[in-house]
Order: structure tokens, then C-alpha cells, then sequence
């Protein structure tokens, strides 16, 4: 997916776990086939199981009878729980990042404005107390 000290990113993330979802989902349907063939006599049926399984949809429609495949739908189902998490976070995380955008574009007018004004403010301050200013100014002598 990227090299070495690439930045990892929501969609980066996003798109690993789609990879290792389909991977795990089809591994599954192979492996439960292959350890519970009475229960899952074609792939297409242990596919299916799968597909169910790591959505978490699981109809109980077809269900593993024996202990391997029951660990085979356990870890699908952990790898659905966590698909499903790392997508719901991938965007919230996109959804926050175009807020924090628009929020930044929004007040920087205003942000400059205001700093503007507070440097006025310092200026006119080191002024009446006959301080120099950063620039090298001469500052103005306070009236008497």
C-alpha cells in the first residue's frame, strides 16, 4: 500500500481494511467449507455464510456445526465488527477535517483583523511610554 514513512491516512486506513475484509471474507468461505462440508456443501453456500458473517447480518440460515468453523465465523465476525468501526471512523474523521477546513477559512479575516488591532493598540502604548519599537522607530515623546 505505500512505502516506508508514508503517512498513513483515514482513506489509507480505509482502504486496508476493505482489502483485508474481502480477503478474510473469502478466506472464510474456503476454510468453513473445507473443515464443515456437511454443513456448507458448495462454495457458494460458504460464501454466502461468510458474506453474512462479517457484515453481521448472520441470518441463521446456514450456521457452522463444527468447532473450526465456529472459530472461523468468530474471527469473521471480529474482522466485520472492526470493518465496520475503522469506516464509521474513517468518516468522522473526513467530516471533522472539512469542518476544521472551512472553520479556519472562515475566521482568518477576522483572526487578522483582530491581531492587527491589538498591534495598533501595543504600538500606540509603546509610544505614550517612550519605548522603541521593534522596527527601530523613534517613538514620539509623551505630552506633558
Amino acid at each position: 500500500m505505500g512505502g516506508i514513512g508514508e503517512t498513513l491516512t483515514a482513506r489509507k486506513a480505509a482502504q486496508m481494511i476493505v482489502i483485508a475484509t474481502l480477503a478474510v471474507t473469502l478466506l472464510g468461505g474456503v476454510i468453513v467449507w473445507i473443515v464443515d462440508h456437511d454443513e456448507f456443501p458448495n462454495l457458494g453456500e460458504s460464501f454466502w455464510w461468510a458474506l453474512q458473517t462479517v457484515t453481521t447480518v448472520g441470518y441463521g440460515d446456514v450456521v457452522p456445526s463444527d468447532t473450526e468453523g465456529r472459530i472461523v465465523g468468530a474471527f469473521l465476525m471480529l474482522q466485520g465488527i472492526g470493518f465496520i468501526t475503522v469506516i464509521a471512523a474513517s468518516v468522522t474523521a473526513a467530516l471533522i477535517e472539512q469542518a476544521r477546513k472551512r472553520r479556519n477559512v472562515d475566521e482568518e479575516p477576522a483572526t487578522t483583523a483582530h491581531l492587527e488591532g491589538i498591534e495598533a493598540r501595543l504600538d500606540a502604548i509603546e509610544r505614550a511610554l517612550g519605548i522603541e519599537s521593534p522596527s527601530g522607530d523613534e517613538p514620539e515623546k509623551p505630552a506633558s
